[in-house]
Parts: structure tokens; C-alpha cells; sequence
């Protein structure tokens, strides 16, 4: 099966009622978990890379690495998406090398960390969608800033994030604002701030209200309900994998995630993607310090790393059950980009 646009696969998520977790992903055993839990699922699925990713792996070999593994699943509709793109040849190049879709985060400047104004995000938003719709490529945007209602601070993550002290309504995506940008912009989904942020220390405690603004999301979903909202660092952070890696060694600190709960609640409320990385993250390192203390005198990485695809996923299957997107890969069939170039 070919690749899918995110256009095409949220589309298919809004008439059905689930969302789609994107995964992002820096090396083959992460692909290989995650398709083989979507195959497990029959589930549609978004392989993201960020900035970093593609630094660390290399285009070429991302390139390649996604190609086998739409050839080992052909079954199954898969979505290469960009993840926090801060240039328009940064999601360029990505367009150049097979992705299927880009996210063109505009709320920072180019440096990926100094909060943008409006003005600057919708411009920059804006040029993106234009170049990326012309070759039927989808485009995120994002109003508001990624960062903690607990501290009020921005976050960062593989380089990228906020630094510093935020206002609270750079903290919270104002639904005026969401509309204008949509409308201004012509993004194919939007990401909202609300509370979450990246990496493993959201919460320091089990997130409520105050610190996790399920609201946001349906004051705007009530507003736009045509239009596909995202949730960014939406890791549930489980707590029995941040035990196994704490018995082997580890010391992660405690701390909460976004409760599964939480996340079908912003579903009920138009949520069409949730990226989920530090999940995975804990997922891996649980079950290789499980393997090399186990078994110390193992010095094949194929042992371990095939122990740590098979803890990933299981992750991702609960994630594809969780979000609704399980047994839906069969529903669909991928509009070709050319034909997606005519329908903007």
C-alpha cells in the first residue's frame, strides 16, 4: 500500500471517531515495533521524525529505512510526517525525501526556541502550506507554546523548545487565535498548547485541571469542529516501565504523563493525532538494563534490542486500541500525492 497523506488519514479518523498515534522514531528497531504492532492492530499509523532525528540518522538512510518498511507491511497506510519543522527548507527537504506530510512549527522563531508573534508564525505558515500543498503534501501548524502550567516553563526536547519563563496565554492556545491561524493559514491540522510538553517530566503529579487544560480543546473543537486538532507530548509515562527501568539501575525521577483518559477525552473533542516518543523511549531502556542485568556476560545488541522491540510494542498496541485507530487499516486506500495537489 502507498504512503498516505495526513490529510487523507485524519479525514478518515474525524468520520470515524478515533485518533491516530504518531510515533516518532530515529532507528530501524523503532520502525520495525512499531509496524509490526500497527500489523498486530491492523492500524493505520504516523512514522514522525523530528529535527534531531534526522540529524542523528541522516535523510538517506530515513528515506530508506521508510521505504522497506512500507514494502515489509504494504498493507497498511503509513504517514511520513516531519515533526516541528522551524524552516521552509527544512520541510523542503523533508517533502524531497518522502514525507508525506510536515509540521511547520511557527511558534518559535527559527532557532527553535525564542517564542514567535503571530504575525511571524502565521507567514512562515503560510509559505510552507503553499509549496506543500502544490506537491499534495499535508501541513500541522501550531498556535501556542509547548511548555508546563505547573512551573511555567518551556520545554525542551532533542533541541528543540522553549526556554525560559511563559506567560500563561502563550501556555494555552486562545480559541480566537486557533481560528484566525486556520483560516489565515490553511493547515491541515493544528496543534494546540495546553498543558503538555515533551520528555518524561511533565507532571509532578497526577494531572487535573489546573495543570492539564482538557478545556482548551473543546472551547476549540466547539469552534472549528471541521478542523483536526493535534496533541503534542502526549506520553502517558507508565509508571510499572519507570519501575523496571528504576529495579535495573535507572533512576527516573517520579513524575506523571497524560493519562490515556485524558487523551480519549481530547479525541471525544476532535483530536485526530497524538504523538507519543517518550513512551517508547521508556519502553526500550526498560527492557535492555532488564536484559544486560539479566544476562551480563550478553554482548550481542541483537539479544537485547530484539527484548526491547518486543516492550515497544506492546506500547503501541495499547496506543492503537486505546486511540480507536485498530482495525482500520483495511477501511482506507492512499490517495496518490498528485491527486491530493488538485484537491487543495
Amino acid at each position: 500500500m502507498a504512503r498516505i497523506t495526513l490529510r487523507q488519514l485524519l479525514d478518515h479518523a474525524a468520520d470515524r471517531g478515533y485518533a491516530v498515534p504518531a510515533f516518532n522514531i530515529s532507528n530501524m528497531e523503532q520502525g520495525l515495533a512499531i509496524m509490526a504492532a500497527a500489523d498486530a492492530c491492523n492500524a493505520p499509523v504516523i512514522l514522525q521524525a523530528s529535527r534531531g532525528a534526522r540529524a542523528y540518522a541522516g535523510d538517506r538512510v530515513l528515506a530508506r529505512l521508510i521505504e522497506g518498511l512500507t514494502e515489509m507491511y504494504p498493507h497498511i497506510p503509513v504517514c511520513m510526517h516531519l515533526d516541528h519543522g522551524n524552516t521552509l527548507s527544512t520541510c523542503v527537504t523533508a517533502i524531497q525525501n518522502g514525507f508525506t506530510s510536515v509540521m511547520m512549527d511557527g511558534s518559535l522563531l527559527e532557532d527553535g526556541q525564542t517564542p514567535a508573534d503571530y504575525a511571524y508564525n502565521a507567514d512562515v505558515t503560510r509559505r510552507v502550506v503553499e509549496v506543500a500543498h502544490a506537491a499534495g503534501v499535508s501541513v500541522e501548524g501550531e498556535i501556542g507554546v509547548l511548555g508546563s502550567l505547573e512551573t511555567g516553563m518551556g520545554d525542551q526536547e532533542d533541541g528543540h523548545g522553549a526556554t525560559g519563563k511563559l506567560a500563561e496565554h502563550q501556555l494555552l492556545t486562545d480559541p480566537d487565535d486557533a481560528a484566525r491561524f486556520v483560516a489565515d493559514t490553511g493547515v491541515d491540522a493544528l496543534a494546540i498548547a495546553m498543558g503538555t510538553s515533551h520528555g518524561a517530566y511533565k507532571f509532578s503529579r497526577k494531572p487535573d485541571g489546573s495543570v492539564l487544560a482538557m478545556h482548551v480543546i473543546e472551547e476549540i473543537h466547539s469552534r472549528m469542529p471541521n478542523t483536526h486538532l493535534v496533541m503534542h507530548g502526549s506520553s502517558s509515562v507508565p509508571e510499572d516501565l519507570q519501575n523496571i527501568i528504576n529495579s535495573y539501575g535507572g533512576d527516573i525521577k517520579p513524575t506523571w504523563g497524560v493519562p490515556v483518559e485524558e487523551i480519549q477525552r481530547g479525541i471525544r473533542s476532535g483530536v485526530r493525532k497524538v504523538n507519543i516518543d517518550t513512551d517508547n523511549r521508556l519502553a526500550m531502556t526498560a527492557a535492555i538494563r532488564k536484559s544486560l542485568t539479566e544476562h551480563p556476560a550478553e554482548f550481542d545488541p541483537r539479544r537485547y534490542l530484539k527484548q526491547a522491540m518486543v516492550m515497544m510494542q506492546d506500547v503501541c498496541r495499547q496506543r492503537f486500541d486505546a486511540f480507536g485507530a485498530s482495525g482500520n487499516a483495511e477501511r482506507m486506500m492512499p490517495i496518490p500525492l498528485e491527486k491530493m495537489a488538485k484537491r487543495y
